[in-house]
């Protein structure tokens, strides 16, 4: 760069700063950090070669913590000269304010200590934008790197201290270090700070490639912000889809898991040729004639085959036996753009800017693109949330919405004449408008045809619905694209244009999206991080303490080593342990279902409580505002989709898991039906006698049953729904069910809820079948002596002499991995009730 950008900018007659000149030293090379106090604070990180300082600004100063990715931009560079220089620049000069050194010594390259080896190595890693270094300072020890970011912002860099012996994992703040120049210790040797290498460091693990990814989703926010700390994306108009790569094998699948290889092949052909194992995220678009993508023409694109189809790519979780999930979102796409320098047609790196987010979403606007996605880049892959460290800021209104039915064409109008479309609110359909614009000839008969096998008689939604033109309406199955210009006062979008189908997305997952302030998200994005480094703060200070990455989301933890069951030297941690081992089996038995808290924090000794109003969870943990039934106020319920919010559960000392028998697409609608029979003062050979003669009216009726141990004393049967009946008829039918059990044990069943009613009779309990009502959920273990599980049964297990108590939780993980799930067809289609009340009459 030389030093005639440094001289043009100063009037050495009015500044105290040195002349621009080169001057080689033999000898160790030399670098400096300086404190800037000028318009803004910063600190200067200058580097010698070439007879010269190559120089950057570190607005927020470096960093001995590994975790900390300081931005570094780089500067003209500066005289040898200016390494010794210390004072104030007066105001009307270039960069006027004062300067301090706050830490100098000497440095060499990371290959090498020979002064000329290392320079020519950094030289060369200068002009490839990555120079690995060791600094010998005062302050500053170790091996560090330089990054140069690839995105629109001129003369990025990132900072980046290595994991070595001088390595810190506190929070590490420059501002801390303010102690003038940095001497030298009398040995002139500089000194090594006192630093303990960090635990918590981020790193990729090595690992088999994760499949079935959900990917992380972002949150919609009101308007663009700027930050040196969030990256700045194009948010692509098109289909999401994540990719996995396997010695040439391809997968191409949706957010909701459907295949698209068959639709796209030319992306796949692409992938194909990839020569590494990768497990990518990334937009499915088709550019126009102006390199825009449209949705209508990826929509066309089965008709009217494009060559502008692409895969646009923003994200690498996996790489050849690396998870790199919990690596930051920086350095994740640094080694994305890498990999994808090799040549894949229909295979493209989506790019960024850091920082710049106004003048970015303005530029959208401009071009009319979709709108902006804001990034934090320090932020790992949470799979599957819904996260406020990525926010979606849109040029213009857009909704997903399914299509509940149509009006009849008008005019010369063929096929249909407006869409009426809904979305999910606290599980009912729920009513948003219609449209008419948007459609030509061949779009409106594809659609019919689309919609001609959902007809139905009824309408699927829960408001009352008076279009304006005789209405067909159809199962809520197929989800439409829209563009709207405002959301009335009575929640309809008005002006709503179609844009076409999303295949991508599952009906049930379409909800109103409203817009949070951009300072709420940011903030909320904020806490996410801090609450991360908090964690990794306690864990140095309280040993009770600790933290677990669980599928890339860290969790923490405390008090692992509390006994649980003291008599039988359980602890917290086991219980913890227990859950983790079974999560891929219990998992979908909580997903998508409110859940009613059971607390013990102190374990079986002293009484839990219930909690279903969660208004401190972390930001990673889903919840929903719902209408508690006792009470008619608003909770906010915990929903437990995957394991780290299972871990985050357990950790509140939820022994016993209580999920709701409905799911938040379909809350009025169980999957499956439950007697609960409670034995009161009857040994379990009765309850054994009563459950088998229970299968007996069931298997009369045809109706599937499954069946398990309460974990307790009783047993639970349960009967598969598949969401099709309301919880009236869910309970009618299993009222009708208890009656004929209750006819054929008169003597040992009673349908009293009252104990002091029934004296040695099993409760045949059919109540549980209510919005809000809830049950031990399959797998769940029990605050009751002995770590018992609620454990699913084999019929042929249902036998005299069955004991509940031999289900415990140092069994069942291995009862698992040796029978499988017994319980998964409870989670099936259902039966067909009205035929199985028909069989029993």
């Amino acid at each position: 760069m030389g030093l005639d950008k440094y001289n043009k900018k100063r009037n050495f007659s009015a500044t105290p700063e040195p002349a621009g000149k080169e001057q080689k030293h033999k000898g160790r090379l030399r670098f400096v950090v300086q404190r800037h106090q000028a318009s803004t604070l910063h600190y200067d990180f200058r580097l010698e070669m070439e007879g010269v300082l190559k120089s950057w600004a570190v607005p927020k100063g470096p960093s001995l913590n590994p975790a900390d990715k300081r931005l570094a931009m780089e500067v003209e560079d500066h005289p040898y000269s200016y390494r010794t220089f210390e004072g104030d620049i007066p105001e009307g000069n270039y960069g006027a304010g004062h300067v301090d050194i706050w830490d100098e010594g000497t440095y060499h390259a990371s290959e090498t200590e020979d002064p000329r080896e290392s320079e020519a190595l950094l030289l060369q890693g200068l002009k490839n934008g990555s120079i690995g270094f060791v600094l010998e300072g005062e302050k500053l020890q170790g091996a560090f790197s330089l990054v140069k970011m690839k995105g629109r912002q001129k003369g990025a860099w990132l900072l980046i201290k290595k994991d070595d012996e001088a390595a810190v994992s506190e929070g590490y703040n420059s501002e801390d270090y303010l102690d003038g120049k940095a001497k030298k210790p009398a040995s002139g040797k500089p000194k090594k700070a006192a630093a303990k290498k960090s635990k918590t460091k981020a790193t990729a693990k090595t690992a088999d490639m994760p499949y079935a990814i959900v990917p992380m989703m972002a949150k919609l926010t009101d308007a663009p912000f700027d930050s040196e700390d969030w990256i700045f994306e194009i948010k692509w108009d098109g289909y999401r889809a994540i990719a996995e790569v396997k010695s040439g094998e391809v997968e191409l699948y949706s957010r909701n898991g459907k295949s698209f290889g068959d639709k796209y092949k030319p992306i796949l052909d692409s992938l194909q040729q990839l020569s590494q194992n990768a497990v990518l995220d990334g937009e499915i678009v088709v550019l126009n004639d102006e390199g825009y993508a449209t949705f209508q023409q990826l929509q066309n694109y089965q008709n009217t085959p494009s060559e502008h189809l692409y895969f646009y790519v923003f994200d690498l979780l996996y790489l050849n036996g690396q998870d790199l999930r919990d690596l930051p979102l920086l350095e994740r796409k640094q080694k994305l753009e890498t990999l994808l320098k090799e040549e894949l047609p229909a295979v493209r790196y989506s790019d960024h800017v850091i920082g710049r987010g106004k003048d970015f979403f303005k530029e959208a606007q401009r071009k009319q693109i979709e709108g902006i996605m804001a990034k934090k880049a320090d932020s790992p892959y949470r799979d599957g949330k819904r996260s406020s460290e990525w926010l979606k800021i849109k040029t213009h209104l857009r909704q997903e919405a399914v299509i509940g039915g149509f009006t009849e064409p008008k005019g010369k109008r063929k096929h249909i004449g407006a869409l009426l479309l809904g979305v999910y609110e606290n599980g009912e359909f729920t009513y948003v408008g219609q449209s008419g614009s948007g459609f030509n000839s061949k779009s409106l008969e594809a659609l019919k045809a689309k919609l001609d096998p959902l007809k139905q008689k009824e309408s699927p939604f829960s408001d009352k619905v008076k279009p304006n033109a005789p209405a067909t309406w159809v199962k809520p199955k197929l989800v439409a694209e829209i563009t709207f210009a405002e959301w009335t006062s009575d929640g309809i979008m008005r002006q709503a244009i179609y844009e076409g189908l999303r295949e991508d997305k599952d009906a049930s997952d379409v909800v109103r999206e409203s817009a949070m302030h951009t300072s709420e998200a940011v903030k909320d994005a904020g806490k996410a991080s801090k609450s991360k480094q908090e964690a990794s703060s306690t864990d140095k200070k309280d040993k009770h303490k600790t933290s677990r990455t669980i599928e890339g989301q860290e969790v923490p933890l405390s008090s692992l080593d509390k006994l649980y069951w003291p008599a039988a030297h359980i602890t917290k941690g086991d219980l913890i342990d227990y859950y983790q081992s079974i999560g891929d089996v219990i998992v979908p038995y909580l997903q998508d279902r409110p859940q009613s808290l059971f607390r013990n924090p102190e374990g079986i000794t002293k009484a839990g409580f219930f909690q279903k109003d969660i208004t401190h969870a972390p930001d990673w943990v889903r919840t929903i505002k719902l209408k508690a039934e006792s009470t008619g106020e608003m909770v906010e319920y915990l929903v437990c989709d995957d394991k780290a919010t299972l871990a985050y559960m357990n950790n509140l000392g939820c022994i016993q898991l209580n999920p709701w028998n409905s799911r938040i697409a379909n809350l009025q609608q169980p999957d499956y039906m439950v007697i609960d029979l409670d034995p009161g003062e009857n040994s379990y050979n009765d309850v054994v006698e009563v459950a088998l003669a229970t299968k007996e009216v069931l298997d009369r009726a045809g109706a599937a049953a499954y069946c398990k141990t309460s974990g307790a004393t009783g047993m639970h049967i349960f009967v598969p729904l598949g969401a099709k009946y309301t919880f009236e008829q869910a309970r009618n039918f299993s009222h009708i069910v208890a009656q004929l059990v209750h006819k054929k044990l008169p003597n040992l069943t009673s349908l009293e809820r009252k104990p002091k009613e029934r004296r040695k009779q099993v409760y045949l309990d059919y109540l549980q079948n209510s919005i809000g009502q809830t049950i031990a959920a399959a797998y769940s273990a029990r605050p009751r002596p002995g770590a018992t599980v609620s454990t699913p049964l084999a019929w042929n297990e249902v036998k005299p002499g069955l004991s509940p108590e031999a289900f415990t939780l140092k069994s069942v993980p291995g009862r698992i991995k040796k029978k499988g799930d017994l319980f998964e067809g409870v989670l099936g289609s259902g039966i067909d009730m009205e035929g199985c009340i028909d069989r029993l009459k």
